[in-house]
């Protein structure tokens, strides 16, 4: 029976692709790790400080010969999770006493030995959960009990020493936070943000080019590249708990609050706004699937959505009322009215439908209230962008947004 022909030419265009694939996902993997790099940069810096700092003074001002806790305590407040570091703190002497408390009683009551040991153990964490302490309590009570049975035969007076080095650490971790190496919240903030927003910019962006071309399979690579958003979310709501603890113990930020502000009270928006591009975008790859009509205005409205997004992380990161994402929102919502009325099918009308909503969102996220919002995507809807921006404009100069609160301010903050 003969084999059949190796086709040669297929071999080597697969082979192109993966390669091609294979820079691709490179690129990408040393870039983010090249950002995480950089993110984290000066966190490692103000461990490096603190560090030395708490080690400095239990060392030198008190006379400890071997501080080993007060750096250790030190890193792990500054190591803790962003926007919980004053809590750490606490929980970390917490988790000190309750440690030696037990470790003490009960090497009075049974001895020292293996068994000792593990009982000790056991009731620590089983005490901690039972008093409501988080892994971090549990963490510090463990460790201090072992500390208690296994280095105080070898070495005397180790409690006041252990709690002393945990309260120098701590307090060395804020005072770096709070003053010597505070974090510009506003920085933090916006680089957590640029991941999600940027990756929803060029997603919409290549929806609506896919869109224009009647290209379904580009439309289904971004959709499956949106799913990358949900991850750099959780990374975006850490960074916004950190600039709000840095706007709270750091003096020198404190006039970032009112430009922090804005982020937090949009934050719940943009985050509506990626579900409901997310929507749109299946939508989308259903539509072109389905070989439904798709009027150039309804390309355009998912174009400038994108833009939209892209003017409000840019408005967002710099501090400044973010007008011209509004305007763009606007006139998103004006051309998928236009579209609707060009004619479109049953997906065609749920992508209508999604880029207002996202449009809404979007709007929402600049700091106009409600109902307010509510009006200008029915005025834009119907035909009449350029009057909803009017409109829009107005609003904020009369006061009809939700960063015009000073109450709204200080809840946020």
């Amino acid at each position: 029976m003969a084999k059949a022909p190796v086709d040669l030419d297929l071999d080597r265009e697969r082979i192109s692709q993966l390669a091609k694939e294979f820079r691709r996902r490179s690129r990408a993997t040393v870039k983010d790790r090249w950002h995480a790099v950089r993110f984290n940069l000066l966190l490692s810096v103000q461990a490096s400080v603190a560090a030395a700092l708490a080690w400095t003074a239990s060392h030198e001002l008190l006379g400890n010969p071997s501080p080993v806790f007060a750096p250790i305590s030190a890193i792990g407040t500054i190591a803790s999770s962003v926007g919980q570091r004053f809590r750490r703190t606490v929980e970390l002497i917490i988790g000190v006493a309750v440690g030696i408390g037990l470790g003490d009683l009960l090497v009075l009551l049974a001895g020292r030995g293996a068994w000792q040991l593990g009982l000790i153990v056991l009731l620590s964490i089983v005490v901690t959960i039972f008093l409501g302490g988080g892994p971090a309590v549990v963490t510090q009570a463990a460790a201090t009990a072992v500390l208690i049975v296994t280095v105080m035969p070898s070495m005397s007076n180790v409690e006041a020493p252990r709690v002393i080095d945990a309260l120098i650490g701590g307090a060395a971790g804020l005072v770096v936070i709070a003053l010597v190496l505070p974090l510009n919240p506003l920085r933090v903030v916006d680089r957590a943000a640029r991941p999600a927003l940027g990756r929803l910019t060029e997603e919409l962006t290549e929806t609506a080019e896919a869109l224009r071309t009647r290209d379904a399979p580009r439309a289904q690579r971004a959709l499956d590249r949106l799913n990358e958003v949900e991850e750099h979310l959780q990374g975006f709501e850490e960074a916004l708990e950190g600039g709000r603890e840095t706007s709270i113990l750091s003096p020198v930020r404190w006039h970032r609050r009112p430009a922090l502000t804005q982020y937090v009270e949009s934050s719940q928006f943009i985050e509506h706004a990626v579900h409901n591009s997310g929507t749109l975008i299946r939508r989308a790859v259903t539509v072109l699937e389905d070989d439904e009509p798709v009027p150039e205005e309804l390309a355009t409205a998912v174009a400038l959505l994108a833009d939209a997004v892209k003017l409000l992380r840019k408005d967002l990161g710099i501090g400044i009322e973010p007008e011209a994402a509004r305007e763009q929102a606007l006139q998103a919502i004006g051309q998928a009215g236009r579209a609707y009325d060009e004619g479109v099918g049953f997906s065609g009308s749920v992508v209508v439908a999604q880029v207002r909503t996202a449009g809404s969102d979007v709007l929402r996220a600049t700091g106009i209230e409600r109902t307010e919002a509510n009006r200008l995507v029915r005025l834009a809807a119907g035909g009449h962008p350029d009057d909803a921006t009017q409109a829009a404009q107005k609003a904020a100069r009369e006061g009809q947004t939700t960063r015009s609160g000073g109450q709204r301010r200080r809840r946020a903050i």
